[in-house]
């Protein structure tokens, strides 16, 4: 199922999306005979997903998708940790070996946006940079999670931008301010359940930016794979329901290019991963105080 948080006027709710159409959470709780809740992360992991499962089939879709806005899918995760240099192929064109234990970066919540949404950049930003990412939705709490039980954690996927300042990022010798300008973390366009996706590992991603292909590659390029960041990270920090893990970029970000092209204002910015939609946003530079 795709699941999308979704406002209509000032009316923020949820629904299922089946082509370019929406069931919302009002119908299904008609249809259902469900009083499914109001806060999409209550419906999401505190069992209401599960509890119509099995009525999903009396469903209807009749709204345009068209009539909403897309918000980021999770409204208020715990934490956004980013993987670094987790793709062979990007490592190689960085002159870099592929940590064998996962790099991380946490983002703070403010920097979620929504596709068709602008990024907006402070104009002292002199290099901004994209970066299409396979996200993991984590669907319950847990801790110390072994290998083989890494997939009972996740609830499903999304397409996520791991958009960030490289100038920023150079001076300050780590990562986290560079990737933590609100706007900086567009996701979505909705969650897909696990059960949707045949095998995570073997997903095409891509990123255009007006229109010229940029990034092109697939999730079988991850070093280390998706049970196994779960696993890791577990290891280090409890890992809570609605919890995003966006596990790296492959090769062709502008990073240490000799002539790169960083975004600039106007720039439309389109990613896509295979079976989970597409991610669109335009880049926005504003006057800084």
């Amino acid at each position: 199922m795709k699941i999308a948080r979704i406002l209509h006027g000032d009316k923020e709710t949820y629904g299922f999306i089946k082509g370019e159409k929406i069931a919302t959470k009002d119908e299904i709780t008609y249809l259902t005979g469900i009083p499914i809740p109001q806060n999409v992360k209550d419906f999401l992991f505190d069992g209401w997903y599960d509890e119509i499962k099995d009525k999903l089939n009396d469903l209807s879709y009749k709204e345009d998708i068209s009539k909403y806005k897309l918000l980021s899918p999770i409204p208020n995760p715990n934490k956004i940790i980013c993987l670094a240099f987790n793709y062979v192929d990007h490592a190689k064109e960085q002159g870099l070996q592929a940590p064998e234990d996962p790099s991380i970066v946490i983002k703070p919540r403010t920097t979620l946006n929504g596709t068709k949404s602008d990024i907006v950049c402070p104009d002292f930003v002199t290099q901004l940079d994209y970066e299409v990412e396979l996200a993991i939705i984590i669907g319950k709490n847990c801790k110390n999670v072994g290998i083989d039980e890494a997939s009972d954690a996740i609830f499903g996927y999304m397409v996520f931008n791991d958009v960030s300042a490289r100038d920023i990022q150079f001076k300050d010798k780590q990562f986290t301010r560079g990737k933590s300008f609100d706007s900086f973390a567009p996701c979505g366009p909705w969650i897909t359940t696990k059960d949707e996706i045949k095998d995570a590992q073997n997903l095409k991603l891509t990123t255009k930016i007006n229109g010229e292909l940029r990034q092109n590659s697939s999730t079988n390029n991850m070093f280390i794979k998706i049970p196994e960041i779960i696993s890791k990270i577990s290891k280090v920090m409890t890992l809570e329901k609605g919890d995003i893990i966006s596990t790296g970029t492959p090769a062709g970000v502008m990073l240490n290019k000799p002539n790169a092209v960083f975004l600039k204002d106007g720039d439309k910015v389109e990613m896509e991963i295979e079976n989970l939609g597409i991610l669109t946003n335009t880049i926005k530079f504003v006057k800084s105080d």
